[in-house]
């Protein structure tokens, strides 16, 4: 399965200590350099720059198109990183790319990618017995705490698919 992820999911995961399902559940993960940047140049996250530098599932890809990244950035207002997400995971073909921010989701799904959040990630987890629905009771708990935005909506879907 191939995955690209934008920035965003993995700072949720970060946050709440599961950074390792990804792993767990994709294997590999790709990162176009713009979100790899994003996550390990800002001084503030030493901790979690050095995690992802870490991270064995984590690759690193330049994008072969930068004309295609200006562009898509240029017409919808997305930033660098999700732009070089999307046009990563077309690239490379992919099976999912991981993004939260709502209007980069649409844009991709236009274009006929799978998309997937930090609630879908959650989610997978729970249905592949790698999360319990206590852990993912916790994620939700610490998500929030966080300040994670990850609308409500996504939040009651995940609650209800969980056994009581």
């Amino acid at each position: 399965m191939i995955v690209v992820s934008d920035t965003t999911p993995l700072i949720s995961l970060l946050k709440i200590d599961k950074i390792w399902l990804l792993e767990k559940l994709f294997g590999k993960i790709f990162l176009p350099e713009a979100v790899f940047n994003e996550l390990v140049v800002d001084k503030r996250f030493h901790e979690e720059a050095q995690i992802i530098r870490n991270e064995n599932c984590i690759e690193v890809r330049k994008v072969c198109s930068p004309e295609a990244v200006d562009i898509l950035r240029r017409a919808t207002g997305l930033d660098v990183g999700e732009s070089e997400a999307i046009i990563l995971t077309d690239e490379l073909n992919a099976d999912v790319l991981l993004m939260d921010e709502a209007k980069g989701r649409d844009i991709s799904k236009q274009l006929g990618h799978k998309v997937m959040g930090t609630i879908g990630i959650i989610m997978v987890a729970y249905e592949e017995n790698v999360l319990t629905s206590e852990d993912v009771k916790e994620c939700i708990e610490q998500l929030k705490k966080s300040g994670r935005h990850i609308g409500q909506r996504f939040y009651n879907m995940l609650l209800s698919r969980l056994d009581s």
